[in-house]
């Protein structure tokens, strides 16, 4: 478990050391889920803001968002994950393929960059999910999460992450710059530990790993905490 979670972090290392450079790769992740594998192609890139970015940060961030599209399959759905202007606005688009009563794409505005896109099967039901990882670069800027549960392959419902400061032990020290990724049948997100919550906090050597499992909700599904740990 933990050598697939270092290399999942490896690769999202790799990705964003290419995107500094200008340059939009394709990287080819397999998932295993069971009998079946699929194999998605991965490109770069697109970050949320944290809780209290400025208007100015805002409209610098959407002027740096870089094109996104991928398509990802599992269990004979498919996700086409696309980025695109619309009035000047950056947005995400999900659009799925081949769900039984409703394939109608899902928007959601931008004001970062896509750090990668990945699917899954978390909870094993047989229905896939869509998960689209969102960063901002920088100090204090929190990383967003953007899911979707493909309900018995009939329709499209969101996956709620709670935010890191509903659970005040494992908020201690957190200021943002999370990284995502997707291992076996949890979502892990990983971050640095600060010394304190305040601007003038110094980055402690150590970084802490979340990991969540996908349950029904009222409205939809929710990534609850399963195990948190430090290294």
């Amino acid at each position: 478990m933990i050598a697939r979670i270092s290399a999942a972090f490896a690769v999202m290392v790799s990705l964003v050391a290419n995107a500094n450079a200008g340059v939009a790769p394709r990287v080819e992740i397999a998932f295993n889920n069971g009998a079946e594998t699929v194999t998605a192609n991965h490109s770069i890139k697109e970050p949320l803001a944290a809780q209290h970015l400025s208007s100015r940060l805002v409209d610098d961030a959407k002027n740096s968002i870089q094109p996104f599209d991928q398509t990802l399959e599992l269990q004979g759905i498919r996700f086409h994950v696309t980025t695109a202007l619309i009035d000047g606005n950056p947005v995400l688009y999900i659009t799925p393929q081949g769900l039984e009563i409703d394939n109608s794409k899902v928007t959601h505005p931008l004001t970062g960059n896509i750090v990668r896109a990945e699917v899954a099967d978390l909870d094993r039901d047989g229905s896939p999910e869509v998960y689209v990882f969102i960063r901002s670069s920088g100090r204090g800027m929190a990383g967003e999460l953007v899911a979707y549960s493909a309900n018995r392959k009939k329709s499209l419902s969101e996956i709620y992450l709670p935010p890191v400061s509903d659970n005040p032990k494992t908020a201690e020290g957190y200021q943002g710059e999370d990284e995502f990724a997707v291992t076996e049948n949890a979502l892990v997100q990983r971050f640095p530990v600060y010394d304190g919550a305040d601007a003038g906090s110094g980055r402690t050597e150590k970084m802490r790993q979340v990991q969540y499992r996908l349950i029904p909700g009222e409205a939809g599904w929710v990534l609850r905490v399963s195990k948190v740990t430090e290294d």
